[in-house]
């Protein structure tokens, strides 16, 4: 029996500029675990469409095998069912597995998914891993910027670069490495046609006459270069964003004591939580689909309210907030509109710069700026939001599934400036590679109010949870082994715990203390009037801010023992 599920030949599809699809040829049999990659607003999803009968294309040909069952789940999560109420409870994660299940339950012949780990729980994300390597008669196609995800999955990479479609026999770390150097090797190709273009250009304003026979052939290779270049579609740009800092705060950015919080009626999603969120820490929050990770998010911002307990910013505390819903944005206004409403200029890291100029950093053409953000993708609004962002000069940063519908380029670039950030941030993500390579330590919503917290990122988490569930071996319970005498931390004495329990509002004190000696420093008129006082103020600073890093670590060093 023929394995053979469908086949394009020569799709070609454009939206009134170049192709989106320009004679892209592409044959599926039976067991492909294939990952469909490109830059934001290549025309992947459209890709899906035309395979799935979506959309149709301006030309070429579509054969399917007769009776060929295709499921196609979008990036697009519906508001609602009418009438489906257990549907329309769900959240946008609960809502997606539900569609997935629904999707491969249908046991369809092709299964093409787009991002279809947006919103998703880790958990659930582990089980889509597992439905796709299981079933092999199934072909499935995905769009998806999880990096975790394609490389468990993903047996062949389809590339759309530039409306070519690319099939590549390796997986993606491979993949990667490849497309690196053939981009490398294609700037180097048209760098030296450049050179060759501008000579010719050069000989030919000289004035040479060209209509001896010698020279004609001359002519016809310059018209015939001019061609090249003018059909050339460029590699797209990269993103070139620059996340600012504002002036650090306090050593202590959020205390959190004893805090609890449960909605009416239903379970806690956080009770008798303790910590304290430290300048330059990069917390990852990690939990279920409806756990309250957002909900844990907007207590610690101040946003919610505890039913007991306490939560307070530390001294100085400037907050940046990314929305995972996007929810800040006007949908009728412009790109430009929704990021300067009533001026063309913003201020980047304190120089002005035209809003056309920053958008273009986030790969916003001059049109594309004057686009109504209703009409933008998933990867747009995105971009814009970190656009948004990245203008709010801050040193808490809080970000909420920041990196769905981003593409790999761009999430990379994103942890690269997350890495090179001095201040604190608090991420909610499901990307497991991405928590792994920007958090220090993650909190664990793991159910009853509970939350704890590892160093490092999710593997580690993985990892440490993973040997606390361990049980001792058989042989291990069968002989007891002598208990070896070791030297136990000394609980605290009563002088040590009146130390303890005085120490937050000494680095209380000492942080608002440095915070006024460093405003009064920042009047230039101090240094002309008063030199003197100045140089004391810095000397003040200076052994305040030794007191405090001491206070600190005396306070961590008794809190171990407590």
């Amino acid at each position: 029996m023929s394995s053979f599920l469908f086949s394009l030949k020569d799709v070609t599809l454009a939206f009134g500029g170049d192709p989106v699809l320009d004679k892209v040829s592409l044959s599926v049999s039976k067991g492909l675990r294939a990952a469909l990659t490109g830059r934001n607003g290549t025309g992947k999803s459209t890709l899906m469409k035309v395979i799935s009968g979506e959309i149709e294309p301006d030309s070429g040909e579509i054969v399917r095998a007769p009776g060929l069952k295709i499921a196609y789940v979008s990036q697009a999560v519906p508001a609602d069912r009418p009438g489906d109420n257990e549907f329309n409870a769900l959240s946008g994660g609960g809502r997606r597995k539900r569609i997935l299940e629904a999707a491969i339950l249908s046991r369809p012949d092709v299964l093409l998914l787009d991002e279809p780990t947006n919103h998703l729980d880790v958990e659930t994300i582990d089980w889509l891993e597992g439905c796709i390597r299981r079933s092999r008669e199934m072909a499935v196609i995905v769009v998806t910027h999880d990096r975790a995800f394609l490389k468990r999955v993903a047996e062949k990479i389809l590339d759309l670069d530039r409306g070519e479609l690319s099939g590549w026999e390796c997986d993606y770390p491979t993949f990667v490495r490849r497309k690196a150097e053939l981009m490398a090797d294609e700037a180097v190709y048209w760098e030296r046609k450049s050179k060759k273009l501008a000579q010719e250009e050069a000989w030919i304003r000289r004035g040479v006459k060209a209509r001896t026979t010698r020279n004609e052939g001359r002519v016809a290779a310059l018209k015939k270069l001019r061609a090249e270049f003018a059909a050339r579609r460029a590699a797209p740009g990269k993103a070139s964003m620059t996340l600012d800092t504002a002036a650090p705060g306090g050593v202590s950015v959020v205390k959190i004591k004893d805090v609890s919080f449960a909605y009416p009626g239903q379970a806690p999603v956080v009770e008798h939580f303790t910590s304290t969120i430290l300048r330059g820490e990069r917390i990852g929050i990690l939990g279920r689909n409806g756990a309250g990770k957002t909900t844990l998010l907007n207590l610690l911002t101040g946003r919610l309210r505890p039913d007991s307990g306490e939560i307070a910013l530390g001294t100085n505390v400037k907050l940046a907030f990314f929305d995972q819903l996007r929810s800040e944005m006007k949908s009728e206004l412009t790109v430009a509109e929704n990021l300067a409403p009533d001026r063309d200029e913003v201020i980047v890291g304190g120089v002005k710069k035209h809003v056309y100029s920053y958008l273009a950093d986030f790969l916003f053409s001059a049109d594309r700026a004057r686009t109504p953000v209703k009409a933008l993708s998933g990867g747009e609004r995105a971009r814009l939001m970190l656009a948004r962002l990245f203008l709010e000069p801050a040193n808490l940063l809080v970000m909420d599934e920041p990196t769905n519908d981003l593409d790999i380029e761009t999430l990379e670039l994103l942890e690269e400036q997350l890495l090179a950030y001095s201040g604190t941030l608090l991420l909610v993500s499901h990307d497991r590679e991405f928590l792994d390579n920007v958090v220090t330590s993650t909190y664990v919503l793991e159910g009853d109010g509970q939350v704890r917290q590892y160093p490092g990122g999710y593997a580690d988490y993985i990892q440490q949870s993973a040997r606390a569930r361990i049980a001792p071996s058989q042989e291990e319970k069968a002989a007891p082994v002598r208990p070896v005498e070791t030297s136990k931390p000394k609980r605290l004495s009563y002088n040590e715990q009146r130390e303890f329990d005085a120490l937050p509002d000494k680095i209380d004190a000492l942080e608002k203390e440095i915070a006024s000696s460093r405003e009064k420093l920042a009047d230039p008129a101090l240094y002309r009037t008063d030199p003197a006082q100045a140089k004391s103020l810095n000397e003040t600073i200076t052994r305040m801010e030794a007191e405090l890093e001491a206070a600190v670590e005396r306070w961590a060093e008794l809190g171990e023992r407590s």
